[in-house]
């Protein structure tokens, strides 16, 4: 007979995330068609419940954690689709 294998715990996936992006060259006051689409990828992504912040410093999508997975895809495809050098991007979890 052989042992049981032992329980695996499951962790429930959050329920909403936060995605921080910078897209690459960024010339300040003058946004290239990389950054812009990469914003507009963001923008389109949004569903209920979830918030596009376009800073200084970066963009914020928060949200769902389906629909922020998803707007990452996005965002990574606009933006070196139309001449992104780089893309950063992080997700976390939101503290509740």
């Amino acid at each position: 007979m052989s042992p049981e294998a032992p329980a695996v715990s499951e962790r429930p996936s959050p329920a909403t995330l936060v995605l921080e992006f910078t897209v690459e060259p960024f010339v300040e006051g003058r946004p290239g068609p990389h950054v812009t689409a990469a914003f507009a990828a963001a923008e389109a992504s949004t569903a209920d419940g979830t918030v596009v912040d376009i800073g200084p410093f970066g963009t914020t999508v928060s949200g769902p954690a389906d629909t922020v997975i998803a707007a990452s895809d996005r965002v990574v495809h606009a933006a070196f689709e139309n001449g992104a050098t780089r893309v950063s991007l992080q997700i976390t979890a939101a503290t509740v």
